[in-house]
C-alpha cells in the first residue's frame, strides 16, 4: 500500500487499533510509520531547520537508569588491554531500555482477542511472540530502521518548563503526573508551532532533574517497585486522533514510558495503538535538557534530527544515537 492510501483522519481508519498495510515480513511493515520519512519529506526538513549548524545530542548518560527497573540487568562497561602496552579494547553490556531509547515494534504487544482465543496478544503487524524469539526470523526487527536511519523535523513541547512558568509546579517525573493534550496544544500555540506530516514530536516532562535529585536509596526502592510510577502524555481517544491525524513519523520524550503510567485509561493505551497498532516508534528516556535550552535561547522549537538505530536484524530495541541539528 502506497504512501497516498494513508488514511487521512483516524475516524476514517476502518480498525482504529491497527493500522497494517504492509505485507507481512516486508521492509516496509518492518519500517511502520517511518516510510512517511520520504526523501522529500527529509530534504523539506534539511533545507528548513538547519541554519546556525548548532547540534545538541539526545542520548542521557549509557549508565543512567541505575539501578534500571523492571528488573533489568544494569549497565557495565570494561576497559581491557587488546594488546598490552599498546591498544586498549572495551566491552559494553547493557539494556536499552536502561536509558534513552526507541522502543522497536518487537517491544509490545497489544490485545487481539478472538472468540477462540480470548487472550491472544500480537504485535505490530499480527507479528507473534513466537516469530520474535524465533532466531531466523528479522520480521519487524529494528535492523528495518537502520538501514537508513530515522531523519527529518523534530517538534519540541517544553512541558516541563512551561509547567514551572505558568504553573508553579515542578514535574516529578517519576509521578503519575499527567500531561493533557490541552497543555501541548496550548504550549504549541504560545511557540508558534504548527504541526506537520512526518514530524518527530518531542514531549519533555523533566526526568533527568528528578533522578539526579534523588538519593542512592531512593533511586533503589524505585528500581524494585512493581509498579513503577511515571509522568507523561495522558491516554485518550483525543490524543490517538490527534497523533493519527497529525502523522507522526515517530513521538519521543524524556520520560520512562512516554505515557502517564499506570495507564490512567487503559482502553487507549499508547503502547497498544501506537506501537503496536500504528507501527509508530515510541523514544523514552531521551536527554532533552539542552535541546530545550536550545531552543529557548533560539526563539525556535524545530529542529533537525537524525539518529541512527543499532544495526541488529532482530533487535527489541535501540539507544538512538540521535542529534539534533538547528
Amino acid at each position: 500500500m502506497s504512501l497516498s492510501d494513508l488514511p487521512e483522519k483516524y475516524d476514517d481508519l476502518p480498525d482504529k487499533r491497527r493500522y497494517w498495510p504492509a505485507a507481512p515480513d516486508s521492509a516496509e511493515e518492518g519500517l511502520g510509520m517511518l516510510r512517511l520519512l520520504t526523501p522529500e519529506v527529509v530534504a523539506a526538513a534539511a533545507r528548513s531547520q538547519i541554519q546556525t549548524g548548532e547540534r545538541v545530542c539526545l542520548n542521557w548518560d549509557l549508565n543512567k537508569l541505575n539501578p534500571p527497573g523492571f528488573g533489568r540487568k544494569p549497565f557495565e562497561h570494561k576497559v581491557k588491554w587488546v594488546w598490552e602496552g599498546f591498544a586498549f579494547d572495551d566491552e559494553y553490556h547493557f539494556n536499552p531500555q536502561q536509558s534513552s531509547q526507541w522502543d522497536g515494534l518487537r517491544h509490545h504487544c497489544a490485545p487481539a482477542p478472538t472468540p477462540e482465543n480470548p487472550d491472544r496478544v500480537v504485535f505490530y503487524g499480527g507479528t507473534t511472540a513466537s516469530e520474535i524469539l524465533d532466531p531466523a526470523s528479522s520480521r519487524i526487527g529494528i535492523g528495518h530502521w537502520a538501514k537508513k536511519g530515522i531523519a527529518g523535523r523534530g517538534v519540541l513541547i517544553d512541558y516541563c518548563t512551561w509547567a514551572k512558568e505558568n504553573r508553579g509546579v515542578t514535574v516529578d517525573a517519576l509521578s503519575p503526573h499527567c500531561v493533557s493534550l490541552d497543555d501541548v496544544h496550548t504550549i504549541a500555540k504560545e511557540c508558534g508551532i504548527t504541526f506537520q506530516r512526518g514530524d518527530i514530536f518531542f514531549l519533555r516532562v523533566g526526568l533527568p532533574a528528578t533522578w539526579d535529585g534523588m538519593s542512592e536509596e531512593e533511586k533503589l526502592a524505585y528500581s524494585r517497585q512493581d509498579m513503577p510510577k511515571h509522568a507523561g502524555l495522558e491516554q485518550s481517544e483525543r490524543v490517538l486522533r490527534f497523533m493519527w491525524d497529525t502523522h507522526f513519523a515517530a513521538v519521543a520524550s524524556d520520560a520512562v514510558s512516554f505515557e502517564v503510567f499506570p495507564a490512567l485509561q487503559p482502553e487507549f493505551d499508547l503502547h497498544h495503538h501506537l506501537l503496536a497498532g500504528w507501527g509508530l516508534p515510541i523514544g523514552e528516556m531521551f536527554d532533552l535538557d539542552e535541546l530545550a535550552e536550545t531552543c529557548r535561547r533560539l526563539g525556535r522549537w524545530t529542529f533537525f534530527i537524525s539518529s541512527s538505530p543499532l544495526n541488529c536484524a532482530q533487535g527489541v530495541s535501540s539507544p538512538p544515537n540521535c542529534m539534533a541539528l538547528f
